[in-house]
């Protein structure tokens, strides 16, 4: 069984929209290594994107798309659990990162992202 990694959104909509040349040689490989998941914080993130006129799709025909070609999963932990995983995460006042973050940290998982400021933060977080 592949280990699991976790995406930030714009992972998502790169991989949505084809873009994976945007992505480092070491995270194109653990795409292909591992298995997918996002935190329903991105799926939120998504929607919010689309609203904005930012992302031309809504999130659940990203979803749907991503799930289907690549097997892209929404994690189920208990939100209960993941907001209070949040409560520690005082380095950021962005409630989307909060989320994303804690999400895989509950796991003590991988989180895939080019934001600095969470690889900055996050032990875990990985990009190239």
């Amino acid at each position: 069984m592949a280990a699991l990694i976790y995406l930030d959104t714009h992972v998502v909509t790169w991989l949505r929209a084809g873009r994976t040349d945007l992505l480092p040689e070491l995270a194109r490989r653990l795409l292909e290594e591992n298995e997918l998941l996002i935190s329903p914080f991105v799926v939120l993130e998504l929607q919010y994107l689309f609203e904005i006129q930012r992302a031309s799709e809504p999130a659940e025909v990203v979803l749907a798309a991503l799930t289907r070609d690549v097997g892209l999963e929404v994690c189920e932990l208990p939100f209960f659990e993941v907001a209070r995983m949040a409560l520690g995460q005082s380095w950021t006042r962005d409630p989307f990162d909060r989320i994303i973050v804690s999400q895989a940290a509950l796991r003590n998982a991988p989180l895939l992202t080019r934001d600095q400021v969470i690889r900055d933060h996050y032990s875990q977080a990985v990009w190239d």
